[in-house]
C-alpha cells in the first residue's frame, strides 16, 4: 500500500529489485526506492545493505531447522553472509504453520535468527492467467522453438499461459527456471516434463521460488521431484549455459530497433525489475543450442492512439534489462524475429516485419535515417526491400 509505506519514509526505507502483481502498484508510485539487482546477484547485494531482515518459514522440526517454503529467492543465503559480515544486526522470522515445505537447499537452523513470530496466514494465491488470443498466436510461434528434450525456462503471464495449454505432444521436456512454470502438475503428470534428460538433477523441477493457485503449493509440498535452491544456484548464467537446448521465455515491455529489451519499465516509470531474465537470456546464450526468447505484443491502443512495442530507440530513462548483443528471438502477433548473428541493419528489418503493419512505414523511416549515411553517394532499401538512391 503506498500510502501505508509513505508514512515510514525516512524511518524504515523500502526498496525493491523486481514487481509482480501488486508490487507493480507501489514501484510506480515511486515511494520506494530502486534498488537495480539480477536475481542471480541479489544475495550479495542485499547482504550489504539490510541490516534489519524478516522472513516467512515453516515451524521449526525437530532437529531445529526451518524450511524456507515457497520462496528462496534470496533469504537463507542473505541471512548467512549478512550475519557473518556482521551488517545484518537483526534476523527475524515469521513462523508460519502454514508454509508447504518443499525439499532442495531450502532449510535453516534456527540458531541464525534472533527472534521468532507466529502468525499463521495461508500463502497468497496467484490465479492462473487466461490468455488473450492475441497471447495464443505468440504463443503458437513459441511453441513451433520448443523440441523434445529441450530444458526450459517460463515466466509469468497469459502469453506462457498460452505456451503451456500448447505443450500437448511434447516430450520430456526438462525445467530448470526461477519459477516453478505454471501447470507443473499436470505437465509431470502428462508426461510432458520429466526432466529425465538434464546433465543434473535428472528427474527434479528446480526453481526459486513458486506463486501459484492451491493445487500447485499441494503438489510441490513433500515432492521429491520439486526442489527449491538459492537463486545464486538456479539463476547462475554459467550453471543455466551447461544445460543443452536450453529455451529461456520471458516477456518485454519493448524493443529498439538494434535489439535492446526493455522489461522494467518506460522512461522513469519504473514498474519492475531485471529479475532474472538476463540470467537465463546469457545462460541461454552460451547453451548449445540453446534459445532466448523475448515476447511483446506489437503495439497497444492506449488514449485512442497506437503505440508500438517496437522502437526506433528507447525513450530516454528507459532501464535496459536485456543488452542486444544477448537477444536472440523476439516474437509478437505476427511472427518471429531472429536476431542473432544479425548486424543492426538486419536486425531493424526483421523487427520491422514483426511490427504492427499500420507502424512499419514508421519504422522504416527511422531505420533510413538512423541506420544509413545520409549521403547521395549511398543507396538505402526501400519499403520493398529494393534499393533506390537518396
Amino acid at each position: 500500500d503506498p500510502e501505508y509505506m509513505a508514512q515510514f519514509d525516512g524511518h524504515i526505507n523500502y526498496w525493491n529489485s523486481f514487481g509482480v502483481g501488486m508490487v507493480r502498484k507501489i514501484n510506480s508510485s515511486k515511494v520506494p526506492d530502486c534498488y537495480p539487482a539480477q536475481t542471480s546477484d541479489c544475495i550479495d547485494k542485499f547482504s550489504e545493505r539490510a541490516d534489519v531482515f524478516i522472513c516467512m518459514v515453516s515451524p521449526p522440526n525437530s532437529k531445529g531447522y526451518v524450511n524456507m517454503g515457497p520462496c528462496n529467492f534470496f533469504s537463507s543465503e542473505v541471512i548467512k553472509k549478512g550475519r557473518a559480515s556482521g551488517k545484518q544486526r537483526l534476523t527475524i522470522a515469521e513462523v508460519n504453520d502454514q508454509v508447504p515445505i518443499i525439499y532442495g537447499d531450502n532449510w535453516l537452523h534456527i540458531s541464525n535468527f534472533d527472534c521468532f513470530i507466529e502468525h499463521s496466514s495461508p500463502m497468497p494465491i496467484v490465479k492462473r492467467g487466461e490468455p488473450t488470443e492475441t497471447d495464443k498466436i505468440i504463443g503458437n510461434y513459441v511453441l513451433e522453438l520448443i523440441n523434445d528434450r529441450d530444458n526450459i525456462q517460463m515466466g509469468i503471464g497469459g502469453i506462457s499461459e498460452a505456451v503451456v495449454s500448447g505443450l500437448e505432444g511434447k516430450h520430456d521436456l526438462g525445467v530448470i527456471t526461477e519459477m516453478f512454470p505454471a501447470g507443473l502438475p499436470q505437465l509431470v503428470e502428462k508426461g510432458i516434463i520429466t526432466n529425465k534428460y538434464k546433465p543434473f538433477h535428472q528427474g527434479v523441477t528446480i526453481a526459486t521460488f513458486c506463486m501459484g493457485d492451491q493445487e500447485m503449493y499441494d503438489f510441490i509440498s513433500e515432492n521429491p521431484s520439486c526442489e527449491i535452491y538459492p537463486s545464486s544456484y538456479t539463476n547462475n548464467p554459467f550453471f543455466i549455459a551447461q544445460h543443452p537446448n536450453m529455451v529461456a521465455i520471458n516477456s518485454a515491455l519493448m524493443v529498439d530497433l538494434s535489439g535492446q529489451i526493455a522489461s522494467e519499465g518506460i522512461g522513469h516509470n519504473q514498474i519492475s525489475g531485471t529479475g532474472g531474465q538476463l540470467d537465463f537470456m546469457i545462460g541461454s546464450f552460451f547453451s548449445p543450442g540453446g534459445k532466448g526468447i523475448t515476447l511483446i505484443n506489437s503495439a497497444r491502443m492506449k488514449n485512442g492512439i497506437l503505440s508500438s512495442a517496437i522502437v526506433p530507440e528507447l525513450p530516454p530513462g528507459t532501464p535496459v534489462t536485456v543488452p542486444r548483443v544477448y537477444a536472440q528471438y523476439v516474437v509478437t502477433e505476427y511472427g518471429i524475429a531472429d536476431l542473432k548473428n544479425k548486424s543492426r541493419r538486419e536486425r531493424a528489418n526483421a523487427l520491422i516485419e514483426i511490427a504492427h503493419p499500420d507502424i512499419r512505414g514508421e519504422l522504416r523511416a527511422a531505420m533510413r535515417k538512423n541506420f544509413y549515411p545520409q549521403s547521395p553517394l549511398k543507396a538505402v532499401p526501400d519499403e520493398k526491400g529494393k534499393r533506390k538512391a537518396l
